[in-house]
């Protein structure tokens, strides 16, 4: 793969904020970012389109991609889900001059700090406690309390691999969080972290 711009990854657990932080930082226009989109066998939720939140596959299309080496990281998150995230979406997005932001799940996030270490910031968001987690994802009102259980005892495994990022962001107040992730970018891309313009 080419030498292109940084990669910022944002991984925690599900219902964690890392996906509003994310998308705080993409409203950022000084720090020159772009959103990585996974590709994931999972059927759509909701109104979600293809290519803009994912790249939806059949399994099969998937595991295809998968033989040919196209992922830079890819997992099988849960049975029959996979993620993951495609060479020629990072290739495209360096093309364009951008630094490339993931909101990802844990393995897949310290996978690409490996592949890439120094061009990676990996930043893990922590939730208050499994507890606020489990209030959090049943507040989505999107999956069954099956899925949410599911979830709340991932979580729990995630949280015990913090410590393998560079940076830890403790979301116990969202707007302290999107301060502390706003610094943390702008310093390691290299612009000056003045405060956002509030709107």
């Amino acid at each position: 793969m080419s030498k292109g711009g940084k990669l910022l990854i944002f991984s925690a657990p599900s219902g964690s904020g890392k996906t509003t932080i994310v998308r705080y930082l993409l409203e950022q226009p000084e720090l020159n970012l772009a959103f990585s989109v996974s590709a994931t066998s999972r059927p759509r939720r909701g109104k979600e389109k293809n290519g803009v939140h994912y790249y939806f596959m059949t399994i099969s299309e998937f595991k295809r991609h998968i033989k040919n080496d196209d992922f830079i990281e890819w997992e099988e998150v849960y049975r029959d889900s996979f993620y993951g995230t495609l060479k020629s979406e990072v290739e495209r997005l360096w093309a364009e001059g951008k630094n490339v932001i993931f909101d990802i799940d844990v393995v897949g996030g310290l996978r690409i700090k490996k592949k890439f270490p120094d061009k990676t910031l990996a930043v893990f968001v922590k939730p208050p406690s499994v507890d606020e987690l489990k209030i959090r994802l049943k507040k989505r009102s999107t999956e069954s309390d099956d899925k949410i259980n599911m979830r709340v005892a991932k979580a729990s495994i995630e949280l015990a691999t913090a410590p393998q990022f560079d940076k830890i962001i403790k979301n116990y107040d969202l707007d302290t969080a999107l301060k502390e992730a706003h610094k943390m970018v702008a310093e390691f891309v290299g612009v000056t972290a003045d405060e956002p313009e509030k709107e």
